[in-house]
């Protein structure tokens, strides 16, 4: 009872002292004088349009494509869009080794590395037969509403999700990663403006570690690409790189269609041979004589071949009948700028 009396006398107090200080405050009538009017605040689409600035900090900035779902929705689907990929993937094939390509496009600013990771999978999946299945993570502005992310985190949901779908000590894990690669040996993954994790040599070699995978290829098609053949030396596991860890690589940008070593690995190479090994010769010789034309510095492509992965993958090679090439068909813009490019050469 106390309590509740010294809360009344409390709060008729600061009402008296609530009115006493408007009144202090509000100005004495000056005769002649207009009234003040509070002007209303105009609504949102009344508002002047905001300066570049402001834009840029608005969700999804200028850069967002406007048909596509917001930043937000897209963060959100993530996980179903994964997980109906992986129920796509056609059933495994039993008795002989299979092949599972993974194929990730980092940096979401350049067509190239989108058409490459979408044409390893049409390649794998056409060329050689039902025993070869593909996953495609991709940043890509035109995608956003029908493919995963190239995202650490889907990345590892998808190399979690084929370690059920496939024999890990039988079946070969091909990992296909493209993008942009920097000096300190980190690939680029960039969807703007969403906050996304880069992935570097020893953050990859810890995500194929933690996983049963016995037999793994893994190609990382970068600049200074060759910084992840440490993380990634290891028995049963192939590494092919774009660049030695020093030097850049080239082809990417948005006047090509397809990077110097994509093109010649995936596209030239492999619609002649199956063998990745003998394709990386083929590839390594095929891009030494462009950066020559070119008057390029030599990327010098990297390969590591560790016990035992050699053999496994001339399993798989006798358990399939390659088809014919497949056409590399990007679309008619990213040819008609490749075209450009090669009539300047």
């Amino acid at each position: 009872m106390r309590t509740a009396l010294i809360a009344l006398l409390a709060f008729a107090a600061g009402i008296v002292v609530m009115l006493l200080v408007r009144d202090r405050l509000q100005p004495a009538a000056v005769p002649g004088a207009q009234a003040s009017v509070v002007q209303p605040v105009a609504p949102a689409s009344a508002l002047p349009p905001p300066d570049d600035a402001e834009a840029e900090a608005a969700p999804g900035g200028d850069n967002w494509p406007e048909q596509a779902p917001t930043p937000e929705q897209v963060i959100y689907a993530q996980s179903q869009r994964l997980d109906q990929a992986l129920a796509r993937l056609g059933p495994r094939v039993p008795g002989k080794p299979n092949l599972y390509l993974v194929a990730f496009a980092g940096d979401g600013g350049e067509d190239v590395f989108r058409n490459e990771a979408e044409y390893a999978a049409r390649l794998f999946t056409r060329r050689f037969g039902p025993s070869a299945h593909a996953l495609v993570l991709e940043n890509n502005p035109d995608t956003l509403a029908t493919r995963p992310l190239a995202t650490w985190s889907n990345l590892e949901h998808a190399l979690d999700g084929l370690a059920r779908a496939m024999d890990p000590q039988q079946d070969i894990l091909l990992l296909y990663l493209t993008s942009h690669g920097s000096e300190d040996h980190n690939l680029l993954v960039d969807m703007d403006p969403l906050p996304l994790d880069q992935i570097g040599a020893d953050d990859l070699g810890s995500i194929l570690k933690t996983r049963p995978f016995k037999w793994k290829v893994v190609v990382v098609n970068a600049c200074y690409s060759g910084g992840f053949v440490p993380s990634l030396h290891g028995a049963g596991t192939l590494v092919i790189t774009a660049a030695r860890s020093d030097r850049s690589s080239f082809g990417c940008g948005n006047d090509s269609a397809a990077t110097y070593f994509g093109r010649a690995w995936l596209i030239d190479a492999l619609n002649h041979t199956s063998d990745f090994i003998a394709a990386f010769r083929q590839a390594s010789g095929e891009v030494a004589t462009w950066e020559r034309q070119d008057r390029l510095l030599a990327s010098e492509p990297q390969i590591d071949i560790g016990a035992g992965i050699a053999g496994q993958l001339s399993k798989w090679q006798a358990g399939i009948r390659p088809g014919p090439a497949v056409p590399f068909e990007p679309g008619t813009a990213a040819i008609a700028l490749q075209n450009k490019a090669a009539a300047v050469r």
